[in-house]
C-alpha cells in the first residue's frame, strides 16, 4: 500500500526565486515537495540548501503529484512564456478535478486569463500569482498577489497569506480577482516600480550635475528623505548604492554602464495603457528613458555636435532646493500611483473584475519593491472609499501635493534652465497641470481633424444652434471646397 503523501505544496523550478520561496514555506510550517526539470538539481538543493529541512524532493512529475495532498497544489517558478504552457500540459494528465496550477513567474496578464478558462474546461484550478521582491522577499516574505480561478483561494489562502511578508500584523498578500488579475496587478505594480526609479534617477542627477554634489552628500541627502514622506525600500536601497565604494575608493556607482536594461513589465504596462486609452505618462515616459539610454553610442556623438545652455553654478539657497527636490519626487510619486490606479480601475471595467484597490495597496506595504510608509495612505484613502475616481480627490493626497506645487515648479524650471533631462518630473507635473484644466485644447485638435478627414467634432453646452445641435457628431465645410459628407469610423 503506498504511503499516505504528506507535501502541502509542490514547487516546480529550483533557481534561486524557487529554491527562497520553498526555504520561506518550510520556515512557515509547510511540507514542500520540490522539482526541477534536471532532477540534479533536487538532489543538489536537497543536499546543501535544504538540508536539515522538511523539504521533500520528487524526480519526476508523477513522483511530485504522488507527494501531494488533495486537493493538489503546484507552484510553477520558470520562464514566463511558453515553459510555463509546456508544464501545465506535462502536469495535466496526472491531476484530478479541483487540483491547482500556480504560475508565480511574471506572465502577461492576457497569458494568464488563457490559462484559466483552459484549466476550468478541465476541472483543474489555475491561479496565476504576482510576486516581488526578489530574492531576499521571496526568502523572508514576498509581496503575493494571486488571482485567477477564486474556487482556488480557500485551498492556498493560509500558506500564502504565512509565506508573505508582514506589516503591522497584516499579510502583503490577498486575493486580487478573477482570470489574470494577479499578473495584471503585478504588471501595473512593475511599471509604477519602472516610474519611481526613474524618479529618484532623475533628482540624482539633479544633485550632481546641477548642485554639482559627491555621492556621498547624495547619499546622506537620500538617507535623510527616507526618514520622512519618502520613507521606502528603493530610496532606502540608493542611498547605500550611493556610499558603496570600489577598492580603489571610487564610489561604484560611477563605473556603472549608463545603459539600463529591461524585462518588459514596464512596457507592457505603457501598451496597456494606450489600449486603455488613460493617460498613465509617467510609467510611459519611464519606459521611453530606460530606451534612450540604451543608444549610448548615439548619445555620445551627439553630445560631441549638439550644445545645451551655458552650465551655471546654482547661487541660490542650496538647502531650499534639496527640500523643493524632496517635495517634487514626492508630488511626482503621488502622480504616478495616481496614474496606475486609475488604469487598474479602467481595465477593471473592461473587463469585469472586481479589484480591491486599498487591498492592493496593502499588499505593496512589504515585501516588494515599492514598498513604502506612503503605501499605507494609499490604503486608508481606499478603504475610506473604495469607488474614488483619483487619489487627488483624497484629503490626504490633495492637500500633499497642493503643499508640494511650489517647489515642484521651481525644481522643474530650474532643470530645464540648466538642460538636465526630466522626463518623469515634467510629464508628472504637465499630467496634474492638464487633469486640473477644466479646458483643454483638444477643441483644436478636433477642428484639426474635421478639417483635414471629415472627423467630426461634439458642440459645447451651451454653444448648440441650428447647424450645431448638442449630443451630435458634426461635420463642418471648412473651406467650402469640401463635401458636406462625414469620415466613416471603418478603417480602410
Amino acid at each position: 500500500m503506498a504511503a499516505q503523501p504528506t507535501g502541502d505544496i509542490g514547487l516546480i523550478g529550483l533557481a534561486v526565486m524557487g529554491q527562497n520561496l520553498i526555504l520561506n514555506m518550510n520556515d512557515k510550517g509547510f511540507n514542500v515537495v520540490a522539482f526541477n526539470r534536471t532532477t540534479a538539481k533536487v538532489d543538489h538543493f536537497l543536499a546543501n540548501e535544504a538540508k536539515g529541512t522538511n523539504v521533500q524532493g520528487a524526480h519526476s512529475i508523477e513522483e511530485l503529484v504522488a507527494k501531494l495532498k488533495r486537493p493538489r497544489k503546484i507552484i510553477l517558478l520558470v520562464m514566463a512564456g511558453k515553459p510555463v504552457d509546456d508544464f501545465i500540459e506535462k502536469l495535466i494528465p496526472h491531476l484530478e478535478q479541483g487540483d491547482i496550477i500556480i504560475d508565480g513567474g511574471n506572465s502577461h496578464f492576457p497569458d494568464s486569463i488563457r490559462r484559466t478558462k483552459y484549466l476550468e474546461e478541465k476541472g483543474l484550478l489555475f491561479v496565476g500569482s504576482g510576486v516581488s521582491g526578489g530574492e531576499e522577499g521571496a526568502r523572508f516574505g514576498p509581496s503575493l498577489m494571486p488571482g485567477g480561478s477564486p474556487a482556488a483561494w480557500p485551498a492556498i489562502k493560509e500558506i500564502f497569506q504565512k509565506t508573505a511578508a508582514q506589516v503591522n500584523g497584516e499579510p502583503c498578500c490577498d486575493w486580487v480577482g478573477e482570470g489574470g488579475a494577479g499578473h495584471y496587478v503585478k504588471m501595473v505594480h512593475n511599471g509604477i516600480e519602472y516610474g519611481d526609479m526613474q524618479l529618484i534617477a532623475e533628482a540624482y542627477d539633479i544633485l550632481k550635475r546641477g548642485l554639482g554634489l559627491s555621492e556621498d552628500e547624495i547619499a546622506d541627502i537620500f538617507f535623510k528623505w527616507n526618514k520622512g514622506v519618502l520613507d521606502s525600500f528603493l530610496i532606502d536601497i540608493t542611498a547605500n548604492i550611493l556610499k558603496f565604494k570600489d577598492e580603489d575608493g571610487e564610489p561604484m556607482v560611477t563605473k556603472i554602464l549608463d545603459q539600463a536594461g529591461q524585462k518588459g513589465t514596464g512596457k507592457w504596462t505603457a501598451i496597456n495603457a494606450l489600449d486603455a486609452g488613460m493617460p498613465v505618462t509617467l510609467i510611459g515616459e519611464a519606459v521611453f528613458a530606460r530606451c534612450l539610454s540604451a543608444i549610448k553610442g548615439e548619445r555620445t556623438r551627439a553630445s560631441k555636435i549638439i550644445s545645451g545652455p551655458q552650465k551655471e553654478a546654482f547661487k541660490g539657497d542650496k538647502q531650499q532646493f534639496i527640500d523643493d527636490l524632496e517635495q517634487a519626487l514626492y508630488a511626482s510619486k503621488i502622480i504616478s500611483y495616481t496614474q496606475g490606479f486609475m488604469l487598474m480601475r479602467q481595465t477593471a471595467k473592461e473587463l469585469n473584475w472586481n479589484l480591491n484597490y486599498a487591498g492592493i495597496a496593502r499588499m505593496w506595504r512589504g515585501g516588494c519593491i515599492i514598498k513604502s510608509v506612503f503605501l499605507g495612505d494609499i490604503t486608508s484613502a481606499y478603504s475610506k472609499d473604495q469607488h474614488i475616481e483619483s487619489l487627488l480627490f483624497d484629503d490626504f493626497f490633495n492637500k500633499a501635493v497642493h503643499k508640494a506645487q511650489p517647489g515642484w515648479r521651481r525644481i522643474n524650471a530650474q532643470a530645464a534652465l540648466w538642460g538636465i533631462p526630466t522626463p518623469a518630473f515634467s510629464t508628472a507635473l504637465a499630467f496634474f497641470d492638464g487633469y486640473r484644466s477644466e479646458v483643454v485644447p483638444a477643441n483644436l485638435l478636433q477642428a484639426q481633424r474635421d478639417y483635414f478627414g471629415a472627423h467630426t467634432f461634439k458642440v459645447l453646452p451651451g454653444k448648440e444652434n441650428a447647424k450645431l445641435k448638442a449630443g451630435e457628431d458634426i461635420h463642418i465645410n471648412w473651406t467650402g471646397r469640401g463635401g458636406n459628407v462625414s469620415a466613416s469610423s471603418y478603417v480602410v
